[in-house]
């Protein structure tokens, strides 16, 4: 399964979101498998990439 991360530095972002996950989604990755931050690239404190990486099981394909 392909599973997609996302992350962009704010909320003003909001273009680069859709951005990639327009990307992503025509790469193959399912919508129910995105997962996302908004926060900076900087902080150690990305529930969406940790979520991400719970996520995934072996065989699975991580596709940022």
């Amino acid at each position: 399964m392909l599973v997609g991360y996302m992350q962009a530095s704010s909320a003003d972002d909001r273009q680069t979101v859709d951005l990639q996950r327009d990307a992503l989604v025509a790469a193959g990755v399912d919508e129910r498998h995105l997962h996302a931050d908004k926060a900076s690239g900087t902080r150690d404190d990305r529930p969406g990439l940790k979520a991400c990486l719970d996520y995934l099981n072996a065989g699975d394909t991580l596709t940022v």
